[in-house]
């Protein structure tokens, strides 16, 4: 195992901190992890920061979320590459918490442990007919067009699918349906992984829904999302005018928020638009709102595969604290469809040994702090234990959200160690101990510089195909990438 020892020398000769720092360990790579890595690093002089991933890829949702046609939101990858290459801070890759290690064994082996790595799961509907063959999570899709090693082999049935149903009106459902209908000759100067862009390439489909509970004026998507859409060349778009009639509470809601009021703006001006330039090939997306899902339905052909989607009608009435809910009416109409992307929300993944709010999709804690159920009301802080990004606050916010997440839990994490509850003083062996125990288990870590192999590749790749990059997507040709 002379090769784990050399990486272990590699990172030691960096050590230019005290005998006995601050040590760090954060659990995900993807926006909270880094921003807290930087806050850290910047508030704790000395500090020893480690970046421990199961991915041997850096930079999480930034790289496997966000729209490969949405390149200006990458940059952010820039400065969390400043921060992977500080001397006090290591990217630990190929590192999967739970059977790698577990989070006791880093608990023992650094001061204090951050959790930051997001939701990997989907909430469900809980309604009949969910696991007909047809059916996939937003989440799924989106990994597998971004060349997320787990989903290389997903392959959803373009080639026989005319309409497509997208349950959710939020920011993913708008990048998959864009992904679904825009020219494949747009997508092709992307970093859409390869696989995916030749699926695209023979996709059958003509008619995507985008199906909503609430009204155009409760649309959860933003104005930028929603222009980009509208904007797709000869896409015909589908708004009934009567769902855009606005109730008193219409007007309130949309009175008190300017994004709420363009975003229905923008549906209104499409809704009225006339199309003068039909093509024969058109594709069409719906906007129906006021719907929710009650079951699916089965083809007739394919056994346990959809073929629609049984909806029921909604209607909206106030709640306790004056927000417009959605109620069903006992209406129901069909949409048929070949396939339904379900963007209903991403789920995080509890903690072995943790508390868990199954509810909010949280780890319970108070600014970052994670805390254990005790008896009565009462919560009890656990000393060295934080969470950060969507396993904090749940998933929702943008890429920038996480930088005040990761300010509140980095202050959190000032706050104790000035009243001495972290025992900085107490030797931890850190960075070490981690690779010592992880050779020991023969644990092949991924540094930050054998990612920069892989990221070195795949720009030579995209390079061939006039693409900024093109990515590694399964995990073998990560790992041939890295080692040879």
């Amino acid at each position: 195992m002379a090769i784990y020892g050399s990486v272990r020398r590699f990172w030691r000769s960096f050590s230019t901190f005290s005998s006995d720092p601050l040590r760090v360990c954060i659990v995900g790579s993807g926006p909270a992890g880094f921003y807290t890595a930087e806050k850290v690093l910047k508030a704790q002089e000395g500090a020893q920061v480690d970046i421990v991933d199961r991915l041997p890829t850096p930079f999480g949702l930034v790289r496997s979320g966000v729209a490969p046609d949405h390149p200006e939101t990458k940059i952010v990858v820039n400065q969390f590459t400043r921060v992977a290459q500080n001397g006090r801070c290591s990217f630990l890759g190929n590192v999967n918490l739970g059977s790698a290690v577990s989070l006791p064994e880093l608990r023992e082996l650094y001061h204090v442990v951050v959790l930051a790595y997001g939701a990997e799961s989907d909430r469900t509907l809980g309604i009949p007919g969910e696991d007909f063959y047809g059916i996939h999570s937003a989440r799924e899709f989106v990994w597998w067009y971004n060349g997320h090693p787990d989903y290389r082999n997903f392959n959803p049935d373009l080639t026989n699918t005319h309409t497509a149903v997208i349950l959710g009106q939020g920011n993913v459902a708008l990048d998959v349906a864009r992904i679904l209908l825009r020219p494949t000759n747009e997508l092709a100067t992307t970093d859409i992984a390869e696989h995916a862009l030749a699926a695209l390439r023979s996709s059958s489909i003509r008619k995507v829904y985008l199906i909503g509970r609430r009204g155009p004026a409760q649309a959860a998507c933003t104005a930028k999302e929603l222009r980009e859409i509208l904007g797709i060349k000869d896409l015909q778009i589908h708004i009934q005018e009567s769902d855009l009639l606005k109730s008193p509470a219409d007007e309130e809601e949309l009175k008190n928020s300017r994004i709420q009021r363009r975003v229905y703006d923008l549906l209104s001006k499409a809704a009225s638009a006339k199309d003068l330039h039909s093509k024969l090939d058109h594709r069409e997306l719906h906007f129906t709102f006021f719907h929710k899902p009650d079951r699916f339905l089965e083809s007739d052909d394919r056994s346990e595969h959809v073929s629609g989607v049984h909806l029921e009608k909604t209607r909206l009435i106030g709640d306790e604290s004056g927000r417009q809910v959605a109620v069903g009416t006992e209406e129901f109409e069909d949409v048929k469809c070949e396939m339904v992307l379900k963007s209903i929300g991403y789920k995080s993944i509890p903690a072995k040994g943790l508390p868990f709010d199954h509810q909010r999709g949280i780890i319970p804690n108070i600014r970052g702090r994670v805390v254990s159920e005790t008896s009565g009301d009462s919560a009890l802080p656990e000393q060295g234990l934080y969470v950060c990004g969507w396993l904090k606050r749940g998933p929702t916010g943008i890429i920038g959200t996480n930088l005040y997440c990761a300010e509140e839990t980095v202050s959190s994490i000032s706050e104790d160690l000035q009243k001495g509850l972290l025992q900085p003083t107490t030797r931890k062996s850190g960075r070490d101990g981690l690779l010592q125990l992880l050779d020991d288990r023969n644990v092949r870590v991924v540094s930050f510089r054998e990612w920069e192999k892989i990221d070195s590749e795949e720009r030579r790749l995209g390079s061939l195909r006039n693409k900024p990059r093109e990515k590694l997507a399964s995990w073998d040709e990560l790992q041939r990438a890295c080692w040879g």
